[in-house]
């Protein structure tokens, strides 16, 4: 085998002349999608039951995008923010800003005022919408940026807020601007040409490079639309010769959403396609074990998306036997391995469940390559599926070979869902995209069935909870540190993250001496430096994983960082006392709160 190629849909499969609401919200009329039940809503609060059944949710849009064209002239290619955790509100704002030709970049509502700033300064947006959790962090940052005050809107509830803050005379809010909307004129969406939703950009989703700087990826229309029609042939959804038990996915099945709806994961699969199949979904602001559980059993929900962490919880959290699960048909795990052990264990805490399995992919592929296929209710172990319909493949050696079956390379994907590119960043792109072929970065091989395995991540980001944290930034910040005088930070395994951030610290040469005349110094300097990086980054980058002070820094004769001699050294270093008592009293999110 020199490539793996599935059957590309043929051009009438993917419209390439529509935008993402006109795919969604009015009714484009495809083979694989099936006809949403009068009594299914599509979005249904988690916290109050509340539900927003289509007709609802249109006339949500098109309100908001009058309101917003009236409100603030929005031309075509501007780009609107949402900082938010999940809520009914945050689709509507997708849309809207879609059928008024701009761009949608979403954003993490745990970035700190620095973070923001960045992603900010990406972006540029003309709008920004802001979760009340997170609005104070965002009137610092648009300060920075002199973003007037008046371009900021309150996303979740109503003018309440802002008279409570004192905020109202500067700041509109979701509900009185569908209020407004509702007496203006409907929008009239611009038409896309043949094609042209190949090229114009829906979506800056958040990533991170190996070089530790964040990244906005840029996904067109078109790339949204392919994934949810090559997942909807994958999965045989609307083919009446299928019996409706063989179905993985009904019309008026229930799917959980609390994965964050500005991660590619929970904004494309969980809510695209859910959507698409008919499928109602139940949103959560944010994961708690135990209220996530509670949900299952009130809703009944049929379908699981989630990550390794909630695996471990399902499999090992005592909490599990107080609640029916046995309404759970569906279950898949994404964003980091799942072991075999791990799957076995879900077997057992789920018992009605008939699909169970893994999938792959990333924010440049607009969230897929791969997912356990309908011929396995059960993927194989260890395996992130096999490739979607449309999705070609070649693993490539390190001499630049075509790999075999069997062989390890990184993996080159191309397809309809291959993002466009890193918005405004032309090197980063160029390095990736290359002839129609994203180099994904990571190590995989081939079973002559198809599955896929992905065996190590070339570019060493860490997976916290299915979240990217780059070595690089965490690494400039510390050097930041008067005390440092070197740095590197490596993942290590920990069940029920997937993987934390740990440091190898060189201090400064009076500082390395008093450490070892005083081991209270050196609690106290080790807590100095895990508070150094929690002030300023999101709690997912804090040093969980410990920090190790060392004489030197493996390096090769360029000057990289040789992580692989780190990784060894962890292996037979001993946890100091000082190094656990940091992390019991500085962290929080154990599997008792379980909180994502």
């Amino acid at each position: 085998m020199t490539r793996v190629q599935t059957i590309l849909p043929s051009a009438q499969d993917v419209p390439s002349n529509i935008s993402v609401p006109r795919f969604l919200l009015d009714d484009y009329r495809h083979p694989t999608r099936p006809e949403r039940l009068p009594e299914t809503p599509c979005l249904i609060d988690d916290a109050t039951g509340d539900k927003v059944f289509m007709e609802e949710l249109r006339r949500r849009t098109q309100c908001l995008a009058s309101a917003m064209n009236d409100k603030w002239n929005l031309e075509e290619g501007d780009i609107v923010a949402i900082m938010s955790s999940n809520h009914i509100n945050f689709p509507p704002c997708v849309w809207a800003t879609h059928r008024l030709g701009c761009i949608v970049s979403t954003l993490s509502p745990n970035l700190s005022v620095g973070e923001l700033v960045h992603h900010l300064t990406i972006a540029r947006p003309s709008l920004l919408f802001v979760h009340s959790e997170c609005f104070l962090i965002a009137l610092q940052a648009a300060a920075q940026l002199l973003l007037p005050t008046t371009r900021i809107v309150l996303l979740d509830g109503s003018r309440s807020f802002l008279m409570d803050t004192q905020l109202q005379l500067r700041h509109e809010c979701f509900d009185s601007l569908i209020e407004q909307g509702s007496l203006l004129p409907p929008v009239k969406e611009k038409p896309f040409q043949e094609g042209e939703a190949k090229t114009r950009i829906a979506f800056l989703a958040p990533s991170s490079g190996t070089t530790g700087v964040p990244k906005a990826v840029a996904i067109s229309h078109y790339n949204v639309i392919s994934i949810v029609i090559q997942a909807a042939i994958f999965n045989r959804i609307g083919e009446n010769s299928m019996g409706w038990g063989a179905r993985r996915f009904r019309t008026g099945d229930i799917c959980c959403g609390f994965l964050p709806l500005y991660h590619i994961y929970g904004l494309v699969y969980n809510l695209h396609f859910m959507l698409y199949a008919g499928m109602s979904l139940v949103l959560a602001p944010k994961f708690h074990f135990e209220s996530f559980l509670q949900s299952i059993e009130r809703y009944r929900m049929t379908h699981l998306t989630i990550v390794p962490p909630q695996a471990v919880l399902l499999c090992k959290h005592p909490a599990v036997k107080k609640y029916s699960l046995a309404s759970v048909r569906y279950c898949i795990v994404a964003a980091a391995p799942l072991s075999a052990s791990l799957t076995e264990g879900l077997l057992r805490a789920l018992p009605n469940v008939v699909h169970l399995g893994q999938g792959y992919g990333m924010t440049e592929t607009c969230g897929t390559v791969s997912m356990f296929p309908l011929s396995q209710n059960v993927g194989t172990l260890g395996s992130g599926g096999q490739l979607l319909p449309g999705t070609s493949a070649k693993v490539v050696k390190e001499n630049g070979t075509i790999a075999q079956t069997g062989d390890i390379g990184e993996l080159y994907v191309k397809g309809g869902q291959v993002a466009l590119g890193y918005y405004g960043d032309e090197k980063a792109t160029q390095d990736a995209f290359v002839d129609g072929w994203l180099k994904t970065g990571d190590q995989v091989f081939f079973k002559e069935n198809g599955d896929i395995f992905i065996v190590e991540r070339i570019k060493e980001l860490i997976k916290v909870k299915g979240l990217q944290v780059a070595p690089a930034e965490l690494e400039g910040h510390l050097l930041m540190h008067p005390g440092i005088a070197d740095a590197a930070v490596i993942g290590v395994p920990d069940e029920y993250a997937g993987e934390l951030p740990m440091a190898f610290i060189v201090l400064q040469p009076p500082l390395a001496t008093l450490i070892e005349q005083d081991p209270n110094f050196a609690l106290e300097l080790r807590s100095s430096i895990f508070k150094h990086v929690s002030d300023a980054k999101s709690k997912h980058k804090w040093l969980s994983g410990g920090i190790l002070f060392t004489d030197a820094i493996p390096r090769n004769a360029s000057g990289k960082i040789l992580r692989r001699i780190l990784r060894e050294t962890r292996k037979h270093a001993l946890v100091s006392p000082e190094v656990s008592a940091i992390q019991n009293s500085s962290t929080e999110g154990t599997p008792v709160s379980a909180k994502l």
